[in-house]
């Protein structure tokens, strides 16, 4: 067992890039698009992973790591459970945080803002774009609730899979797409001396501005 174990000494500095307020995209969902096609070419795993900040009328916030499946030109999609921990919170609280964190990189973009239901054609159209497997798994898993094993969660599965005898599987009830609409991004690069660069685009009237803060 660990204990009082010191991770001081775990340190390293910051040089690949820098990141300069002249020089950044008047849009900031141009400037995460660059970001994120650097981020595809340098061949980083799961480079869509995204660890989504929530918190219901408790206040108490909670963080799980979701998928982007799009951006579109007013916000981030995500698609889940509608009866997860994190839906029933953003019934409650419709403000979220997001977090793209690209260590290889020395990057990370937050981005906040409100989050809506998308359109239920739009959940439809990516629920079939999913492998079979995959829509099957969506029906089987009442997610966030406490279950008896893996076995339960193997037989819900085989259950929707002999019920549904390799037809068109339906778009379950209970499933479907957010969109983040943000009104914050900020981009951080790693920097020496630990004096990082922060640039946030903070949306006022419809307008970006775009400002630098201190590491």
């Amino acid at each position: 067992m660990i204990e009082n174990t010191d991770f001081t000494a775990i340190r390293r500095e910051y040089s690949l890039k820098i990141l300069d307020e002249k020089n950044v995209a008047k849009n900031p969902f141009i400037q995460f698009s660059i970001w994120m096609e650097e981020t595809i070419k340098s061949g980083i795993i799961d480079p869509s992973a995204m660890i989504l900040a929530t918190a219901g009328s408790s206040g108490i916030p909670s963080l799980r790591t979701v998928l982007l499946k799009s951006m579109e030109a007013d916000g981030l999609v995500f698609f889940t459970n509608y009866e997860s921990r994190k839906a029933k919170e953003l019934d409650e609280n419709p403000n979220a945080s997001i977090l793209f964190l690209w260590k290889e990189l020395e990057r990370q973009i937050r981005i906040s803002g409100r989050v809506i239901k998308v359109s239920h054609e739009q959940s439809e159209e990516y629920f079939h774009s999913r492998p079979y497997e995959s829509q099957l798994g969506a029906w089987a898993s009442e997610q966030s609730k406490i279950i008896s094993g893996r076995e339960y969660l193997n037989n819900r599965f085989n259950e929707f899979k002999e019920k549904f005898n390799n037809e068109e599987i339906p778009l379950p009830p209970f499933w479907g797409g957010y969109k983040l609409l943000p009104g914050s991004f900020e981009f951080w690069q790693g920097r020496e001396s630990r004096l990082h660069d922060r640039i946030i685009y903070s949306n006022k009237n419809g307008e970006w501005k775009i400002n630098r803060l201190a590491p």
